[in-house]
């Protein structure tokens, strides 16, 4: 019987999708009966079993039908008594609101302030979100984050959420991915529950909304977005965004979205520096050692991999993690020969550092130019295209700011550096030329 089975087949599932997701999404599962070969199971919300039918219902199925052949199918359904039992959320809910319970996506153990690593590069988002996370009256709104892939703009909005279930269990909490707002609202289209969707976004006390860019050109999802953000701004409630660029330059969004973003505090976090890099290298090891007393590593190990491994943290921790695994497999100490032989793939990814000299030099020569004209006033096509190029090369190619590819170009500012790479981003989909130069030049830059 699949009733009696049903345990054991979870512990199966929890070993697939891990800790966080299995309590999640699939322990609030109830197993009710099996009806003509389909397996109903009772959930709290139509979303979380809309969810975990997307997401899980393959895995599940597989499980089950292991257990009874005949079972073809799964299925779930909302029950009074599934509702009403409290669900171990990520994020908190206001009891006088729980006929409305707000489900968050799952938030991940480590990603708290406790293990957030504080540099230069980082020091204003992490004061901005520490201030978020006091729960008060909201100071900036909305507080918007934007960095490229690993500089911690996940990291800081989930701390915020951990902060606030923990030292504010009054509070609604809703964190989700602008990916899973738009499914909500499909989902609310689709089941005419448009009313209820907007009912419980705009009861929220804080709105936390991670890569908002996926939103861009899709004009239902933007146009609720807006009436949602308007409305809660009005109630004075806080809202946090993170994208993956500025919301100037977030294309296809709307302008009035735009707008509204821009009108809070909006914090870029920087590719991490030398210091930041080693320090969270540091910070990883002590946490290791705690579980792993017999871990050694040579000295230097550390710096070498925070001087090799420059491009983000997600890069930076995954070849720490690959390094513990290998040692601990081998039984040998961290050393750097382990350490070179262990990541010998991806130590040679890093290998060539493309500067901007060099850019502007490559972009001169491919051009047929000189290159003081390319770092000088001339505004003529024939020096802005090949200027705008070598820009546009700087920021895919180097870890430079904006304002210092500015600099490096006759000293000219991030908003014209911003525009010019904008525009040859824009170009390289219309223009099969400037698409052709962009990857001529990369491939002779990073050869």
């Amino acid at each position: 019987m699949i009733s009696e089975q049903w345990g054991e087949l979870k512990q199966r599932i929890c070993q697939t999708v891990g800790p966080n997701n299995f309590r999640n999404w699939i322990e609030p599962l109830e197993f009710a009966d099996v009806v003509d070969g389909v397996a109903t199971f009772a959930v709290p919300t139509t979303f979380l079993g809309n969810y975990v039918s997307q997401h899980y219902g393959e895995l599940i199925l597989y499980q089950i039908a292991r257990a009874d052949p005949r079972v073809r199918k799964i299925d779930f359904r909302v029950t009074a008594s599934s509702r009403s039992r409290p669900r171990q959320a990520s994020a908190a809910h206001d009891p006088a609101r729980s006929d409305n319970p707000l489900h968050s996506a799952p938030l991940d153990e480590r990603f708290r302030f406790d293990s957030f690593v504080v540099g230069k590069p980082n020091h204003l988002g992490h004061a901005a979100a520490r201030r978020v996370a006091e729960g008060g009256a909201a100071t900036f709104n909305p507080l918007f984050l934007y960095g490229g892939v690993g500089l911690g703009k996940t990291h800081l909005m989930q701390a915020i959420a951990w902060e606030l279930v923990e030292k504010r269990p009054g509070m609604n909490i809703l964190y989700l991915s602008a990916e899973q707002f738009m499914y909500r609202f499909v989902q609310a289209l689709r089941d005419r529950k448009i009313m209820d969707f907007k009912q419980m976004f705009r009861s929220v006390d804080v709105l936390m909304v991670d890569d908002v860019q996926f939103i861009a050109g899709k004009d239902s999802t933007q146009e609720e977005f807006f009436h949602t953000f308007n409305a809660l701004v009005d109630q004075n409630k806080q809202i946090v965004i993170s994208a993956e660029c500025a919301p100037g330059d977030i294309a296809r969004l709307e302008d009035r979205i735009k707008s509204r973003l821009q009108c809070g505090l909006v914090v870029d976090l920087h590719p991490t520096d030398y210091e930041l890099r080693l320090g969270i290298l540091q910070t990883r090891v002590e946490h290791h050692s705690l579980q792993h007393p017999d871990l050694e590593i040579e000295p230097g190990v550390l710096e070498f991999l925070a001087h090799r491994i420059n491009t983000n943290v997600r890069v930076l921790e995954g070849a720490l993690t690959r390094l513990f695994a290998f040692a601990s497999l081998v039984g040998k100490p961290i050393t750097q020969d382990l350490t070179q032989d262990c990541l010998a793939d991806m130590l040679r990814s890093f290998e060539r550092k493309v500067s901007i000299e060099e850019i502007k030099r490559k972009v001169a020569d491919h051009y047929n130019i000189r290159l003081s004209d390319m770092v000088g006033p001339k505004r003529t096509r024939c020096y802005a295209r090949p200027r705008q190029v070598a820009m546009y090369l700087c920021k895919q190619l180097t870890s430079r700011s904006l304002p210092e590819i500015g600099r490096s170009f006759g000293g000219r500012d991030h908003t014209t550096v911003m525009h010019g790479v904008r525009r040859i981003g824009e170009l390289r989909s219309k223009d099969a030329e400037i698409a052709d130069d962009l990857e001529l030049l990369r491939r002779a830059l990073e050869g």
